[in-house]
Order: C-alpha cells, then structure tokens, then sequence
C-alpha cells in the first residue's frame, strides 16, 4: 500500500466512510460501497479506484488533485471518471486540465459534469444524488444520498402474483417508489446551506464542517466567511435526526486535543452521542 495521503475510517448503517478533512489544508472523503467519493483536496492511492467524485466547490483545498487524480487513472489504464462540479465552474475546469495537458505531455481523460442544486444524479436503481445549494464565499453545492425503494402500490396489495405479472406486463405501473436520504455530505457552509435543507438533518449519516470552536471567535464573521462554529450545533442540537455526525473540517488554530476537550464540554449530551471528530 502507498501511505501518500492521511485518512481516516469508519463504518455505520452499511457503508463505510473514509477520508480527512483540515480547514484550509485539504478534503477529501469516499464511500466504497457506493463508489463514489467527495471533494478532491489530496488524494491517496488507496481511493484510485472510486470513479465517481462529487465536487462541493473550486477552493483548492477541495479541488487541488483533480488532475492528480485524472492523470493516475490514465496512467493505470482506469477507465475515464466522472466528475461532477457546480456547473458555472465546469468550463474553468475543463479549460484547467487542457492546462494540466500541455505541461504534462499526457491527456487529461474524464467525464465533466455541471450540476445544479435539484437535479438528480443515478448512481444505480437503488440510489441517486441530489445536490443542494449551501452557502460559502464562492457558489457551493452540497450532496444527498438516497436509497430508492420500489414498493408495490396499496391498491395491489394482497393481489395474486401472476395478476399482478398481467398488469406490469401491460404497461400499468403497480410500484411507486420510496426515497431514504442514506448520507449527506456539507462541504463548506454556514448553517444557512444546511437549515434549507431538511434531508440534510433527516438522512443516516451527515459529514460536515465544525471549523470552529472556541467561544471568542465570533459567529458573524464566521457566517460571513462560510463556515460554521460549534455554537451553531449547540443551538440546532434537537434538529439532528441523523445516526451519525461526522465533524471534519477544524481549523489550523486548533490543537485536536482542544477540540476535543471545548466540544465534549459543551455540546449536550444527546447529540453528542451521534457525533464523531474527525481529528
């Protein structure tokens, strides 16, 4: 294994969540069992397989080994990926790897794709992305992941099998479907980009940011720039329906044992019981 890039891991509800998050460093997350991942700050080896990656926005600390990454793939003769960014970027980021050609002699093969906060993604017949519009000092979109079911419609129920069979083979639907938002993932946002967001709070498993914590860094300027302050959770605390919250995203200021010691100190305890620091 090439230990190129730090990250972490852990696993809940059936997918496994892996990656590393530093405020102005890097971010960088996946989810193998969906085959995708999130952001593209750094990139470790391990993660040269997922093809999909989901972009929240173009600060480099989110964005800085696309071509990396790009550039690996070919070189390991990988299938082209696909890249989803927030579509005003898309033709900047086209033009940048064009760049990346030119001064690398090597072709920057991959699938751009601009995406805007409602539309849908399908990843597979059981699951698709929906990105949200969040709220950062450049354009920013956040992702939601949901299973979609296929339930058979009430007025069915009870029906004999091959009634049933007759009736699809016809054309007549006789399933609807049924959405669980499995996974959200923030990037970086002030609590305007989630409170917009209902399935944000609802879905089993929220990566996010927590960029501060101390009590003297102030909240308005925090929001101004983007980014969230652990008193923001505090006064959320009975809004999180989530199983699991991931916490990333610390600023440089910080030690990992003073975040450990200011949020276990004041985040209520309920909500504290969900929550993981990424650290």
């Amino acid at each position: 294994m090439v230990d190129n890039a730090p990250y972490l891991s852990c696993q809940h509800a059936g997918l496994t969540i892996e990656g590393y998050s530093r405020a102005a460093v890097q971010s960088y997350w996946r989810i193998p069992e969906l085959k995708i991942g999130f952001d593209l700050g750094a990139h470790p080896w391990d993660f040269m397989g997922t093809p999909t990656w989901l972009l929240t926005h173009t600060h480099l600390d989110h964005i800085a080994a696309l071509p990396v990454y790009v550039a690996r793939r070919r070189m390991m003769r990988m299938a082209p990926p696909d890249i989803y960014l927030p579509a005003y970027a898309l033709e900047d980021v086209r033009r940048l790897l064009l760049i990346f050609h030119r001064l690398d002699r090597g072709r920057m093969i991959c699938n751009l794709h601009g995406v805007t906060p409602g539309e849908e993604i399908p990843l597979s017949r059981e699951h698709v992305v929906v990105p949200f519009a969040t709220t950062h000092t450049i354009p920013s979109v956040g992702y939601v992941v949901w299973e979609r079911r296929f339930k058979l419609k009430e007025e069915y129920q009870g029906w004999p099998g091959e009634k049933i069979r007759d009736l699809r083979l016809s054309g007549t639907p006789v399933t609807h479907e049924v959405r669980t938002p499995i996974l959200a993932y923030t990037g970086d946002t002030s609590p305007a980009g989630m409170d917009a967001h209902p399935s944000v709070y609802q879905a089993k498993i929220l990566i996010t940011e927590m960029s501060f914590v101390r009590p003297n860094h102030r909240r308005e300027k925090i929001h101004k720039f983007g980014h969230m302050h652990l008193d923001d959770f505090i006064e959320r605390a009975d809004r999180f329906e989530n199983e699991l919250i991931i916490c990333a995203h610390f600023s440089t200021r910080y030690h990992p044992q003073e975040v450990r010691r200011v949020v276990e100190a004041k985040l209520p305890q309920r909500l504290l019981d969900k929550v993981r620091l990424w650290l």
